[in-house]
């Protein structure tokens, strides 16, 4: 037989799952950017990097500095070799 405190923390924890689960699927999410908004979205302005060859001296800084290679998301592996 189980404790009746033991039915009741299930019990309260089925109940609560359920009630967040429905919740989550009940939401009627829309996009933030609207269609006429995307455009400045893609402007050469909103990139993170918007120069290449200062982006591959900070990785490679990076990547001295941490004394591995592939921080970037290249290949090789912690030993320097490719």
């Amino acid at each position: 037989m189980m404790n009746p405190i033991k039915k009741m923390l299930i019990l309260i924890t089925a109940l609560s799952s359920l009630l967040i689960l429905s919740g989550c699927s009940s939401l009627d999410i829309e996009p933030w950017v609207k269609p006429y908004e995307r455009q400045n979205l893609a402007d050469p302005i909103m990139r993170f990097g918007r120069h290449p060859i200062a982006n591959m001296h900070v990785a490679h800084v990076l990547e001295a500095r941490e004394s591995a290679r592939g921080a970037e998301g290249t290949g090789g592996g912690g030993c320097g070799c490719n």
